[in-house]
């Protein structure tokens, strides 16, 4: 892929998309405590740490998917847990993209179909540019049981992109691709939010990667401390 330019911000006033506020989090031990972030408009930010440091389960709760055991979460000004059901699920369909370590894609079903499925959803066409930079076009007819690791954690990617999100999650997006095939779908993402004023928390254990956000932050001994 030729390298790409970082698009031009525009020169808007940045908005606070999400911000999190005092978050803790414990199971039968304390996972972290008092976490407090914000993250804006044209940002990304990656957070790096051990395995078992929490990482993930931080997105989970940033990404409505799992209540904090304390503090809050707001996005667009809006206290997240504090939505009733169905409105919490619409932000989730319609603004946030969660980009799992799994792929959770539609078995039985071929690429295309499963790229339909969110199409029908969210009511957004399929960008056949975005499949070709992904490098998947060549498969869209295949089963997603035929597809390597490597094409389905693409054709995830893809689906998510499709939806158009405010706030892409990412977590662990590129552990089954090569190191080229990796730089080239990051590029893809970090061009998307750039490009349509969106934002991005990622979650690596690449310290390469997560040197490409704008901001880093570690994630250890309970505590999420910025280091770039």
């Amino acid at each position: 892929m030729d390298n790409q330019t970082t698009p031009t911000t525009p020169t808007t006033q940045t908005q606070c998309l999400l911000k999190a506020q005092n978050l803790s989090h414990k199971f039968d031990y304390t996972l972290f405590e008092d976490i407090s972030f914000e993250l804006d408009q044209n940002q990304t930010i990656a957070i790096i740490g051990t395995s078992g440091s929490g990482k993930s389960t931080l997105l989970n709760i940033l990404s409505s998917l799992l209540a904090p055991s304390e503090g809050d979460v707001y996005f667009n000004e809006q206290n997240l847990y504090k939505q009733k059901k169905d409105k919490l699920l619409k932000i989730r369909r319609e603004d946030f993209g969660i980009i799992f370590q799994a792929h959770y894609l539609f078995r039985g079903f071929d690429a295309t179909e499963n790229l339909e499925i969110t199409r029908l959803l969210s009511a957004n066409d399929i960008d056949p540019e975005l499949i070709k930079k992904l490098k998947i076009d060549h498969v869209m007819k295949q089963q997603v049981g035929e597809l390597s690791g490597g094409q389905q954690q693409r054709l995830s990617i893809a689906r998510v992109m499709t939806k158009r999100p405010k706030i892409i999650f990412a977590d662990e997006p590129t552990g089954n691709l090569d190191k080229q095939t990796a730089d080239e779908v990051m590029d893809v993402i970090f061009n998307y939010v750039y490009e349509t004023n969106g934002a991005m928390i990622l979650v690596t254990h690449e310290e390469s990667l997560a040197h490409r956000a704008d901001i880093v932050y570690k994630l250890e001994n309970k505590e999420l401390k910025r280091i770039k």
